[in-house]
């Protein structure tokens, strides 16, 4: 058996990582703080076989004097919706829910949907569902509503009107949706784009789920996550608001121009509980926070699901493209990860993944929302650095 004295560099060899190549990754996402680099600040992590190495780079403010820290909070935005794939799943296994049953018993406002026969047609134009919505399909987020990435917006009358309720539409903004049973009705009185499973589309599934797992289990959503997820796994920094005493640790969120302007100020919509807890895209967590739940899906679920309910949740069941339960799932080579990978990413400014294949959890947060639907260079450069700086 062989030790390594304290303070001392393992041998690349008995170490996951290259200790060179993880210099080169630090040198590169804070090259991306520098001026004229895209990001104000970021904080990463990198995880493999009980190796982490984490880095800060760059300051609250572009420009400022305030650096970026490990305790840094951000806003997770999608990087919520494995967060809430994980709750429903915890009450599945305690017989709850079901998959496959209709979640009309919890969500009457959801039973007896009209489906409309063209999905850029008239919204009184309609049929009726072949089937109820069962948990399956919020899960793989196949309701019938949602963004169709293949069409423009306004060829989508159900999002618009959607955004016309104050129901979340564009970048989160967790002050304007109505409290919970107020949001569901009013989606309610929306029909389907498509029949229930027919087709995936992205994102209001995840913040349905949020009510089913609040009305499920007798529970606010909020306490529910604390309770069952959050203390479980030492998630302190995690929630859909920052407390008073930690807004020092938010700062604000910057969007495009040059320079970047306040999309979101440190008192800003975050500041206080919202009416609402979006499933899908509500949540503020830190580097280390994510990396605790990452490491409770690499370990197998434990102490909060089984190992089998996290292989379902990670495994393929959509095809195009690539959907678990609340998670994307890769399916083809097509950069540095693995197959089997599986991942989602925050517009707000945030990245993660795990790849079962090579062990390795990634987590990336910055304070620069996205511009396009392509991760910035600042992610593709972080993926990019991680996977080479692999050992073996």
């Amino acid at each position: 058996m062989s030790s390594v004295a304290p303070g001392r560099q393992p041998d690349m060899a008995a170490s996951p990582f290259r200790p060179d190549r993880i210099d080169r990754l630090r040198s590169v996402l804070a090259a991306h703080t520098a001026d004229g680099g895209g990001v104000p600040g970021l904080v990463w992590a990198v995880d493999r076989h009980g190796d982490t190495h984490v880095g800060a780079a760059g300051t609250f403010e572009p420009g400022g004097d305030r650096p970026v820290e490990r305790d840094t909070i951000f806003r997770i935005s999608s990087m919520s919706k494995p967060v809430t794939a994980v709750a429903a799943l915890i009450l599945v296994e305690e017989c709850r829910l079901r998959l496959d049953d209709p979640i009309d018993p919890f969500l009457p406002e959801l039973a007896d949907r009209q489906v409309m026969v063209d999905p850029a047609g008239s919204l009184t134009d309609t049929v009726p569902a072949n089937r109820p919505i069962t948990l399956r399909d919020l899960l793989t987020f196949r309701m019938g509503i949602g963004m169709d990435f293949t069409v423009p917006f306004d060829q989508q009358p159900v999002l618009a009107r959607g955004a016309e309720l104050e129901l979340g539409a564009g970048p989160p903004a967790p002050a304007v949706p109505p409290a919970t049973d107020e949001w569901i009705r009013r989606l309610g009185t929306l029909p389907l784009a498509h029949q229930p499973g027919e087709r995936w589309l992205y994102h209001v599934s995840a913040d349905v789920l949020g009510v089913l797992v609040e009305r499920a289990s007798g529970q606010s959503f909020d306490g529910f996550l604390r309770e069952r997820v959050f203390e479980p796994l030492g998630m302190a920094d995690t929630g859909f608001s920052v407390p008073a005493g930690s807004l020092d640790r938010l700062g604000p969120l910057f969007v495009g121009g040059d320079p970047p302007v306040v999309y979101d100020p440190s008192d800003g919509q975050w500041s206080e509980p919202p009416a609402f807890c979006g499933g899908g895209a509500g949540l503020v967590s830190t580097v280390d926070d994510y990396l605790a739940f990452a490491r409770m899906l690499r370990a197998g679920g434990g102490p909060i699901l089984s190992r089998p309910t996290v292989d379902l949740m990670t495994t393929d069941h959509v095809g195009d493209p690539g959907w678990g339960f609340g998670v994307g799932v890769q399916t083809t080579r097509t950069d540095v990860r693995s197959p089997g990978t599986y991942s989602w990413d925050g517009g707000l400014g945030t990245s993660w993944a795990n790849d079962p294949v090579e062990g390795l959890i990634g987590v990336l947060m910055t304070n620069q929302m996205f511009m396009s639907p392509e991760p910035p260079a600042v992610v593709q450069d972080f993926w990019t650095c991680a996977y080479a700086a692999l050992a073996t």
